[in-house]
């Protein structure tokens, strides 16, 4: 008579098969999350900075409006600084925190024209070590 089914050592070469298959593929799937996160973030912080300019262009408020950037967090606010702001207006956006912000931390548009206060450049960096910038010119155009 016949028996079927696996023995004990194909089994136990199965499950380290698959162990060591997991063990290689780990560190290329974390990579891809980390890139796939700061582009994210990049998008997010692109849009913030729009949004805030075409709510000064569009006089929303009767006011100048702003982008501030933190740690995990990324602020549209109404008024002419972080600090002074409206905060009953404020949009908040969480960002992954293996992602980084440096560089300017407020950019302020102005009221009608959409001028910022100052050009700057916003990095985000990624704990890879993977950098996207973000530059806000004179003239209040944005470019990535």
């Amino acid at each position: 008579m016949l028996k079927k089914g696996f023995t004990l050592l194909e089994l136990l070469l199965v499950i380290a098969f698959i162990a060591i298959i997991a063990t290689i593929a780990f560190p290329f799937y974390h990579s891809y999350q980390v890139r796939s996160d700061l582009d994210v973030s990049l998008d997010v912080t692109v849009q913030s900075l729009r949004r805030s300019k075409a709510l000064a262009q569009s006089g929303d408020g009767d006011s100048a409006w702003g982008t501030y950037f933190q740690a995990s967090e990324i602020t549209i606010f109404k008024g002419a600084s972080y600090a002074s702001r409206d905060t009953t207006r404020d949009e908040v956006f969480s960002i992954t925190s293996s992602i980084t912000p440096s560089g300017t931390t407020e950019i302020v548009f102005s009221k009608f024209y959409g001028i910022p206060d100052a050009a700057g450049m916003v990095i985000l960096t990624a704990s890879t070590g993977d950098v996207r910038n973000v530059m806000v010119n004179e003239k209040g155009m944005i470019d990535y």
